[in-house]
């Protein structure tokens, strides 16, 4: 399903202030550091999420983070105010599937050679970018 949207009040009324307010000051530290590697590398981060869980009391980031699936990223050479700037993430495959007649009920339609094409070389770009690393045999 789709990710909700919630404030601040809804996230302590699910989980209690304490645990909220940890949920608030990690997610903001997590956010704070990768923006600032990102910057450093060209990107910005426009926007990302994290997700959190708990075993047995004990808080944890339970998925991927900071990633072209979890973030949006921009070059900073290229965003001009009110524009929007090219990225390195998956708002390509969502611009092409809302050309499609699809009522995103699942399954997806097949992504065309295509759009799987341009879509790896954006995560690699942003990959190289954000690691000044190379994946080999790709």
């Amino acid at each position: 399903g789709h990710d909700e949207n919630i404030d601040m009040k809804r996230c302590a009324q699910i989980l209690g202030e304490e645990v909220a307010d940890r949920v608030k000051k990690l997610s903001l530290e997590i956010y704070s550091l990768g923006r600032d590697h990102a910057a450093q590398q060209g990107i910005i981060v426009a926007d990302t999420k994290f997700e959190f869980g708990t075993v047995e009391g004990d808080l944890l980031l339970i998925d991927e983070c900071l990633t072209p699936d979890s973030s949006r990223f921009w070059p900073k050479d290229q965003y001009v105010v009110g524009q929007s700037p090219p990225s390195f993430d998956k708002q390509f495959v969502r611009d092409y599937l809302e050309t499609l007649d699809w009522d995103k009920t699942p399954p997806a339609p097949r992504l065309p050679k295509e759009v799987i094409e341009k879509t790896s070389a954006k995560y690699l770009e942003a990959f190289r970018r954000l690691t000044g690393s190379e994946i080999a045999n790709v």
